[in-house]
């Protein structure tokens, strides 16, 4: 007896699975405050070299007057941030005002501001780059914790996984709140980023596995959107906590307060009966089947046993097979794109004129109609013209920004919500259609090459910041290059829409058997026949 047939008896989406897509939003509600959380710990705030050293001269001068022998002025007045002139022993006569240097002792930060990761650790001048290091060395642990958590989810199932990686979030992100230095904060945050990681692949695993196949892009996309919702809630937890050691505790905690998960969080019936555990699939069918207000007969449980293994595919059939191989190379650029693009505008929040608050808020608010609305548009278009007019839109608009004069905030700050909107969408979507295009006895091989392409996008994305040291318009050039290259390829991909998955490399998808409507009757139609004392739904295809 297959799963699938179980889940139509119980139930494809009934309360048991509403329930747990719940469980499954609220840490991902959290995950924001992890991901974006120090693009606001690290605000720029006015400062200067530390010229204590006219003190010991004793020549009982003002502050004004210090400041005026030691610190060089720009052109408009303002205090050099990264240079004071050289020290000098003795005498104020031998102090050359022409002659300058780094700063020796530190800087001060004259303006009264709660403590942040930049004036504890000073993170300016040439320790300026180390915030945009210290945030791809987090998305080095997301890719790290792919490559482990992803094949002990398989070990230990996804529901100790997720159990396991949010007691890590919570604990080494509160502790990241108690780092003596930068470096223990960088190391305890990438412990954080490998246990997100750990948390998506297995959140993924266990709201996918629950739910019928046409569920599933909603249980995905939900997902998503809760995520914004905890974007949106980041921007008024760092406005009202702008003490970057109390942002950690608050934005860490709360992953405590979800230990009552030991007893709620059902565990995965599939991946139970793949492990042989029958006996346990059977109570948590019979659990899913309680709370769904269905009932399941005792004869149907008896019938399940542990899949069959069928042909495995093999990482050669990508180089042997040019149209996988193809597919393949695509599909992987368009997850490297969307994940560069979309951390390196959500890293870069600040960059776009407007107050950081507001435009976070409006950023993740944006974020759920555009995810949403891939529900309807990816069965009204289909994948493949949803998935390039996104990046083609996210590319002209990555391309524009730079032509905008940086007096019009507003219409850079529009421009960057429109480019971000488009962005989440194609993330969204790209989940969908990377799970349909490849085939059954590959998939989880090439869907593991392409999440690595995309991590490999997340290192990336804090880094090409400093590309804007060379110029300010370049990281967003290269941004816009890119999206559009991803958008132009998706037309070399085949539709997927109402098409069956595909199991071997023996055909390409687009030689796949349809499911479209068909003189008003849909294929792959559910068909009642009698068999013994309960009903049981059998698929009958119909090829075009």
């Amino acid at each position: 007896m297959e799963f699938g047939d179980i889940l139509k008896v119980i139930g494809e989406f009934g309360w048991f699975q509403k329930w747990l897509v719940l469980l499954l939003c609220i840490p991902n509600f959290l995950t924001a405050f992890h991901l974006f959380g120090q693009v606001f710990i690290v605000r720029d705030v006015p400062h200067y070299c530390d010229t204590s050293w006219i003190r010991k001269l004793d020549l009982n001068l003002t502050k004004e007057q210090e400041l005026n022998l030691t610190i060089p002025r720009k052109p408009d007045g303002s205090l050099e941030e990264c240079c004071m002139f050289t020290p000098v022993q003795g005498s104020l006569q031998s102090l050359q005002l022409n002659s300058t240097e780094k700063c020796r002792d530190g800087w001060v930060y004259p303006e009264e501001h709660p403590p942040t990761l930049l004036t504890e650790f000073n993170l300016v001048c040439e320790r300026k780059n180390l915030n945009d290091i210290s945030q791809s060395i987090f998305m080095a642990g997301v890719l790290a914790g792919a490559l482990v958590f992803g094949p002990l989810s398989d070990r230990i199932g996804s529901r100790n996984t997720i159990l396991l990686t949010l007691l890590l979030m919570g604990s080494f992100g509160v502790g990241a709140g108690f780092a003596p230095n930068l470096y223990v904060y960088i190391a305890l945050r990438s412990i954080v980023g490998s246990a997100f990681a750990g948390f998506s692949i297995s959140m993924t695993a266990l709201g996918t596995e629950w739910v019928g196949a046409s569920y599933r892009p909603v249980v995905i996309v939900m997902a998503h959107c809760t995520n914004a919702m905890g974007q949106m809630a980041l921007a008024g937890l760092a406005y009202s906590i702008r003490d970057w050691r109390h942002y950690q505790f608050a934005g860490s905690a709360p992953a405590f307060c979800l230990f009552f998960y030991i007893w709620g969080l059902p565990s995965s019936a599939r991946w139970l009966l793949t492990r042989g555990k029958i006996e346990e699939a059977k109570k948590e069918i019979q659990r899913a089947a309680s709370i769904n207000k269905r009932s399941i007969p005792e004869e149907l449980l008896n019938q399940l046993a542990p899949p069959k293994k069928g042909r495995s595919g093999s990482i050669l059939d990508l180089f042997k097979k040019p149209y996988l191989r193809k597919i393949t190379l695509i599909v992987a650029w368009l997850w490297f794109v969307d994940s560069l693009v979309y951390y390196g505008m959500s890293l870069h929040v600040g960059n776009f004129g407007l107050d950081i608050y507001t435009t976070q808020l409006v950023f993740g608010a944006v974020e759920i109609p555009a995810r949403a609305s891939c529900i309807f548009l990816l069965e009204w278009m289909g994948r493949k013209k949803c998935q390039a007019g996104w990046l083609l839109l996210a590319g002209v608009v990555c391309m524009i920004i730079p032509a905008v004069p940086k007096t019009f905030p507003v219409a850079v700050t529009v421009l960057a919500v429109i480019g971000k909107a488009s962005l989440s969408a194609s993330f969204s979507t790209t989940y969908v259609f990377s799970a349909e295009i490849f085939p059954t006895v590959l998939r989880q091989t090439c869907l593991g090459l392409c999440s690595m392409s995309a991590r490999i996008g997340g290192i990336l994305a804090p880094l090409a910041g400093l590309l804007d040291e060379i110029h300010p318009a370049i990281s967003m050039v290269l941004f816009g290059g890119m999206a559009l290259a991803g958008g132009i390829l998706c037309f070399f991909l085949p539709e997927t829409r109402n098409r069956d998955l595909q199991d071997d490399t023996a055909v390409s998808p687009s030689s796949q058997r349809s499911s479209k409507t068909v003189n008003g009757v849909f294929e792959n139609r559910p068909v009642e026949e009698k068999d013994r004392s309960w009903i049981r739904e059998t698929t009958k295809n119909t090829f075009l």
